[in-house]
């Protein structure tokens, strides 16, 4: 079912599906994602009651000019209050998604079974920040279609293509997003230092790095893991949106978590 709510005075699409077996699935989208990024993943889980939505300024939620991390994880909170959900839950997130997951995990532990984190965000390095700030105004300013269309190699690789049909519904919908709210996540992004609460994550958890991911190498997601207690880390063949490129490969990893 998909539906609309209003989440701290923004409106979120969401879609709740699913039985009532076992935790809940909270899937989380990456930086312009939508829901349906975990559209080829979503049909593996139907016994699972399954939460997924656009963020804020994303898909079809309502657009943004500014925010910070704290609202995206709050749009969390917000969502699983208004709808009753409280755990267990298992979260799986990319990237964006991926960090809003960590600090829901480390504010909420006794909500949380387990962790599922892709393409882990955990902020720009001093090297790339001003490159970034350069990025944000551009798009703002002249819109993403340069960006999209340059990118598209990178994170949609011919190797991982699947059909065309797929390929084309990934780059309309990047193509489809808000410049605005699209560069507002790039200066959230510049704000954000996620090591704290790595430190602090208390659930078993397992980040999966893309061996054909440019934005998030497995190096840095190796060092990034290494802060984690007990976590498991493992360099896949995959790229950069995991549920989108390498379907199976997510399923395989959330079973895994779920039967833990």
């Amino acid at each position: 079912m998909i539906d609309y709510i209003d989440i701290g005075g923004i409106s979120l699409r969401y879609a709740l599906s699913g039985g009532n077996a076992g935790p809940t699935l909270v899937l989380l989208h990456e930086m312009g994602g939508t829901l349906e990024t975990w559209d080829h993943v979503a049909p593996a889980f139907t016994e699972q009651r399954m939460l997924r939505y656009d963020m804020r300024g994303c898909g079809l939620s309502e657009k943004i000019t500014a925010l910070s991390f704290d609202d995206l994880v709050a749009d969390l909170e917000g969502l699983l209050d208004a709808l009753a959900i409280e755990g267990p839950l298992v979260l799986a997130g990319v990237a964006v998604g991926a960090a809003v997951a960590v600090r829901y995990a480390v504010r909420h532990p006794e909500r949380v079974d387990g962790l599922l984190l892709m393409a882990l965000a955990t902020g720009i390095p001093a090297a790339r920040r001003e490159a970034t700030q350069a990025l944000a105004r551009q798009i703002r300013e002249g819109g993403l279609r340069e960006r999209v269309v340059s990118r598209l190699p990178a994170t949609f690789p011919e190797e991982f293509g699947g059909d065309d049909r797929r390929r084309r519904s990934a780059r309309g919908r990047a193509l489809a997003n808000d410049p605005v709210s699209y560069g507002a996540y790039y200066d959230m992004l510049l704000n954000l230092d996620l090591a704290g609460d790595l430190a602090r994550i208390a659930c078993p958890t397992l980040v999966l790095a893309g061996k054909r991911d440019g934005t998030r190498p497995p190096e840095q997601l190796a060092r990034d893991s290494a802060l984690i207690p007990g976590a498991r880390f493992e360099a896949v063949v995959s790229g950069h949106v995991m549920p989108m490129l390498t379907p199976e490969l997510v399923v395989d990893r959330l079973r895994l978590i779920l039967n833990q």
